[in-house]
């Protein structure tokens, strides 16, 4: 069993830090990249406040395709030139977004979502994945939240 100390009152950056060292200790030496991303995703869900959806999307045959998540039910499959999870795979940047219904090609899987973070996880220089989160509240990511979870995304690289 695992347990970890989340204080979401506590400045981004130690926040973030503590994040990846549960992700580290959740993954290390785990070669199954479903399992590492289950874990994953119940860890951002656990460790980030006013989120409304945390997971992955896989890169398989040149779309993305749903991998596991905490939240409503999602959209299964996503083409490279739709929405923010689209944009991140394509260009292999992170897409960090105040408001999805000013994002062009937005796809509203769950109507309540209004910001969304979407960060691709590379692995020699190919995406395989991206982590995707998403907000009720407008504003809800910054570059802090950005830094962050790219470096969860380069910890992942290797284990997923």
């Amino acid at each position: 069993m695992y347990a970890f100390d989340i204080a979401s009152d506590r400045p981004k950056t130690e926040l973030y830090d503590e994040l990846l060292k549960a992700a580290d200790a959740l993954t290390a030496g785990e070669p199954d990249g479903i399992a590492n991303m289950a874990n994953i995703s119940a860890l951002l869900w656990q460790f980030l406040p006013d989120l409304n959806w945390s997971g992955f999307y896989r890169m398989v045959e040149g779309e993305l395709v749903l991998g596991p998540f905490q939240g409503k039910a999602a959209c299964i499959r996503i083409p490279l030139n739709k929405g923010v999870c689209g944009a991140a795979a394509r260009t292999a940047t992170s897409q960090l977004v105040d408001d999805v219904h000013a994002f062009p090609g937005h796809i509203a899987c769950d109507a309540d979502s209004r910001s969304e973070l979407v960060v691709p996880i590379l692995r020699d220089g190919a995406v395989v994945a991206v982590i995707d989160l998403d907000s009720p509240i407008p504003s809800r990511f910054d570059n802090a939240d950005k830094s962050g979870i790219e470096a969860l995304a380069e910890l992942l690289a290797s284990r997923i």
